[in-house]
């Protein structure tokens, strides 16, 4: 569905209000897989902004309520939801919420280990109501194998070849993209072979910039006026 987006820009300066968005903007964390690493939750989208905003695509798959989706091709995708009186405002927030749900996708070989990744690592399933969907790895070429919806998100996260299957009502557009979403997002989930490394464990970013936090932290002096009571007849 071809729907012009919104744009969100904003000439005013980026003020985080937040102890990983103040470490993002002071250049203490380099990158998104060093939040992903450590499982900080993101609640500012400027963050993704920060550190993908320039290749980040996003598309609106369907109206009302708004659903969109958002990715930078590379091994990253989201997938936002919401509902408004307005269209505008709907898409608006969508666009919002898919930014704080961007996850990494993790990509795999189907056979021999040339060239880049270009398909998923292993099978994963993804469900959403009575919506099933199955993303089974697939041979360098074979472009998606999928319906419009799971196509656009599998694009958008990076994934290149790609069988997929799908039971349910998939015709329930919403559902349909929460289990391809859900699908994607387990691509990190499962641990093979190659991740059976050692964990060397380091300090939360939270921890390691302790003193740059309490330093840069400036206080706001929040004083509360008690309106004086008004007598009721």
């Amino acid at each position: 569905m071809n729907v012009s987006i919104i744009s969100l820009s904003n000439n005013s300066e980026w003020i985080p209000v937040t102890k990983l968005g103040r470490l993002v903007k002071d250049m203490k964390i380099k990158s998104l897989e060093e939040i992903y690493l450590f499982s900080l939750p993101i609640k500012e989208s400027e963050i993704i902004d920060f550190f993908l905003g320039a290749s980040l695509k996003d598309e609106v798959l369907k109206i009302m309520p708004a659903f969109v989706a958002i990715g930078d091709y590379n091994g990253h995708v989201g997938l936002g939801v919401k509902c408004s009186k307005e269209v505008a405002t709907a898409i608006r927030g969508a666009i919002i919420l898919a930014k704080l749900s961007i996850v990494p996708v993790r990509r795999g070989y189907w056979g021999n280990k040339i060239g880049k990744p270009h398909t998923v690592p292993c099978k994963v399933t993804g469900r959403c109501g009575s919506v099933l969907v199955r993303l089974i790895p697939a041979p360098r070429g074979t472009g998606i194998v999928s319906a419009p919806v799971p196509k656009k998100l599998l694009m958008m996260a990076g994934i290149d070849d790609c069988y997929t299957s799908a039971r349910g009502c998939t015709a329930t557009l919403g559902n349909f993209a929460k289990a391809t979403f859900d699908a994607i997002s387990k691509t990190y989930s499962y641990l093979t072979p190659d991740l059976w490394k050692e964990t060397v464990f380091t300090k939360s970013p939270y921890q390691e910039f302790t003193d740059h936090l309490v330093k840069t932290h400036t206080r706001v002096s929040v004083q509360r006026t008690q309106a004086p009571a008004v007598a009721t007849t």
